[in-house]
């Protein structure tokens, strides 16, 4: 049964199920957090798709970046999100149009919408809200 994970513990079981993840608001500035997590996640073995309308076509660290999720050409386990909490609603419109489910829907630091999380629970997904993949990885998360 899908359900916001509120523990450490539950977010690292999560993750220990995901082997590919799309990654809402990819950035090519090594500046970026999103960047940064980016390369952190290639390291520890997960594939990664990043998703960014402005950058279609290119690439950051290696891995094609695409307009959509949409366009990702294969199923992917995790949807990791780096856009603010007001952008999340048009992300869980854009799950509902790809045709599957992926089973988790992970909003970084200081995202959070409840009624997106929701929806997202509904749709079959769990849910992390306001933390950080590599945090948790790096066992920070506690």
């Amino acid at each position: 049964m899908a359900k916001v994970l509120e523990t450490y513990s539950e977010r690292i079981q999560a993750l220990e199920q995901v082997k590919t993840i799309a990654m809402v608001g990819a950035s090519a500035n090594p500046d970026r957090p999103s960047y940064e997590v980016m390369a952190f996640l290639i390291n520890q073995g997960y594939e990664l798709f990043p998703v960014n309308p402005g950058l279609d076509g290119k690439k950051i660290l290696g891995r094609e970046v695409y307009s959509r999720l949409a366009d990702i050409p294969e199923k992917f386990d995790m949807v990791d999100v780096f856009r603010n909490s007001a952008a999340i609603e048009q992300v869980i419109k854009d799950i509902e149009q790809i045709g599957f489910i992926p089973n988790l829907f992970w909003m970084q630091l200081g995202v959070i919408n409840e009624h997106c999380a929701s929806r997202a629970v509904e749709l079959g997904m769990n849910v992390v809200m306001d933390h950080c993949p590599m945090i948790d990885l790096s066992n920070g998360g506690h």
